[in-house]
């Protein structure tokens, strides 16, 4: 899902303009863009049923949850100024419900389970670096933009508190693997989706294109682990 401009205005970033009504089109889906969104979901499911199944926030950054309910708050403040579809708007909603429940149940519900001793990475380091980059750049100086374009870097890194606190803790739960690899999955995918976009229907995205190649760098360790041993049936852990 992505924002929406107005009729009459210049389409935002990764949508189209009409050049004989002006009316802003959304991008049109396609098997890769399907697919990453999919993936996406089942990481959100997964990480929810793992810590209502188990009564238990062990493994998880509560300063990653933290970050991701603040990139979809900001991407999607265009939920009140546009209609696009009902799936778009449908996925918004989830992703924002979601991301604040999770952070709900991490902060009130299960908070003696969560060890924040090992979560080490404090996101008011990494929203700050952010911020200054969307206002330095941009598509287009207005707030809906600056935010957008604030949440598609701090999506990039904002994994990145949860990937040190593998590396601290030196394991993690199979669900939590799994849970990593489908949201490393999702940015994978989305990734083709944008070269199939530029293919097929010369859309570029610079910005985006950017962030999710850091993301998934990001990841490239993590996926290694994951093929080579949860796959193989072993516990994610570490080398020493």
């Amino acid at each position: 899902p992505r924002r929406c401009g107005t009729p009459g205005q210049a389409a935002p970033a990764g949508l189209s303009q009409s050049p004989q009504t002006g009316v802003v089109q959304h991008g049109a889906m396609n098997v890769f863009r399907f697919l990453g969104d999919a993936s996406h979901l089942a990481a959100i499911i997964l990480l929810i049923w793992k810590i209502w199944k188990t009564r238990s926030c062990a493994g998880i950054s509560l300063n990653s949850q933290i970050l991701f309910a603040v990139v979809y708050i900001c991407r999607y403040l265009d939920l009140v100024l546009a209609f696009v579809s009902v799936y778009n708007t449908v996925m918004k909603l989830f992703f924002i419900t979601s991301s604040c429940a999770t952070v709900y149940l991490m902060l009130f519900k299960f908070r003696p389970t969560y060890n924040k001793a090992s979560d080490l990475i404090r996101a008011d380091y990494l929203v700050a670096p952010c911020i200054l980059l969307a206002l330095l750049i941009n598509y287009e100086f207005s707030f809906v933009e600056i935010m957008w374009t604030f949440s598609i870097y701090l999506e990039a890194i904002a994994i990145f508190p949860q990937l040190y606190m593998v590396q601290t803790t030196g394991e993690a739960e199979t669900i939590t693997s799994h849970y990593l690899f489908a949201l490393g999955s999702y940015r994978g995918l989305y990734i083709l989706n944008w070269i199939y976009r530029y293919w097929f229907e010369n859309h570029l995205d610079l910005i985006s294109i950017f962030a999710g190649i850091v993301q998934t760098v990001l990841y490239c360790d993590f996926f290694y682990l994951y093929i080579t041993r949860v796959l193989q049936g072993e516990k994610m852990k570490l080398p020493a």
